[in-house]
């Protein structure tokens, strides 16, 4: 299924260690502090465990959200700028 992962960190260390397990789970970075790509349950349940360790107490939050395919065909983008990429 796809996901969303979300993050807002306040420590570069621990954020930057958010991103790295992120595109270690095969996630495409689409924001400075947004991730999307296929996991499974398994894997996303790994992601979710890994985060929480690397997180600890620092503060910040993490929102990890499965989108379904039915909900991911309402999907729109809107780009502006000469150097807007499209995500899909």
């Amino acid at each position: 299924m796809k996901t969303i992962v979300i993050y807002d960190v306040e420590e570069d260390k621990v954020r930057n260690k958010i991103f790295d397990a992120c595109k270690d789970y095969g996630l495409t970075h689409i924001q400075y502090s947004a991730f999307f790509g296929e996991l499974n349950h398994n894997r996303r349940d790994e992601l979710k465990q890994r985060l929480k360790k690397t997180l600890g107490k620092k503060n910040g939050n993490i929102l990890i959200c499965p989108v379904c395919d039915k909900d991911l065909r309402l999907l729109e983008t809107i780009i502006a700028g000469p150097d807007a990429i499209p995500y899909a």
